[in-house]
């Protein structure tokens, strides 16, 4: 079906309760929630939304556009009001703008930052379960910091995805990797000292992020070095998925730069 009017949503969501955006049979997901609550700002018209990427169980995002179609033009004043209004507390609407029937939000250029936050040492406060990972032994951070910088630059990231495809291409560039004291997320059940992954670039493959900081915790227990780090983003490397992950629920998609 072909609409007349498209827009542009950016939302914020908590994922922890949720199996990630895209809409599956048994399970509770972001797009679901999304499309539930457009059904009650629009009651009997027709409209289709998409978002502009997946992400995985429990991962939430600070920034995250959702494509709107529709076939009546949007009062945005109205919109924002009745879609917060309607959303669950895990989940904010915060802008709204019209673009062109034929943007296509998913080819559209872009830039995702992702920050993975997490302390290490004494057991966190439970409330901070959703938001932050404990690692209950002592991390060598500044080793962790020369780790983070590897990861820059353009590398072969076989050993960072799960469950390739044939025609995934392995061969990515990350702008920005690096690993800082964490003063963005703060809450008084946080740990007094925490840290943050960042990473940026324009794409990255399945459960990559989350390989790679597991790997930044291996080293920061000195269970590799960074000579290890380095083969892994070889061409020669052997192609072989690593086996330690970090949990889902630290992980957040902090911001988008998306080319209009």
């Amino acid at each position: 079906m072909k609409y007349s009017h498209s827009y542009l949503v950016h939302i914020q969501f908590l994922g922890f309760r949720f199996s990630g955006w895209q809409k599956q049979t048994n399970a509770k997901t972001v797009h679901q929630m999304v499309d539930k609550t457009l059904g009650f700002v629009f009651e009997n018209i027709l409209y289709k939304s998409i978002g502009i990427g997946r992400t995985d169980a429990r991962v939430s995002a600070n920034a995250y556009y959702v494509q709107l179609f529709t076939d009546m033009l949007v009062d945005e004043v109205f919109f924002m009001n009745s879609i917060n209004s309607n959303f669950s507390s895990d989940f904010k609407a915060i802008s709204i703008r019209k673009v062109g029937t034929d943007f296509n939000i998913i080819k559209a250029s872009k830039l995702k930052e992702y920050h993975y936050y997490f302390s290490f040492g004494d057991k966190n406060h439970p409330f901070a379960a959703p938001f932050m990972t404990n690692v209950d032994e002592n991390l060598n951070i500044d080793l962790m910091m020369k780790g983070a910088k590897l990861f820059e630059g353009e590398h072969y990231f076989h050993k960072y995805c799960t469950k390739p495809s044939k025609a995934t291409i392995f061969k990515r560039r990350i702008d920005c990797c690096e690993i800082v004291e964490n003063t963005i997320l703060i809450a008084n059940f946080f740990p007094e000292k925490s840290y943050v992954v960042k990473v940026k670039g324009k794409g990255f493959l399945r459960y990559q992020i989350r390989l790679m900081v597991a790997t930044l915790f291996e080293l920061g227990k000195e269970n590799i070095d960074l000579e290890f780090i380095e083969n892994s983003l070889k061409e020669n490397n052997d192609r072989k998925s690593l086996r330690n992950i970090a949990p889902a629920s630290s992980l957040q998609l902090f911001a988008i730069e998306l080319d209009l």
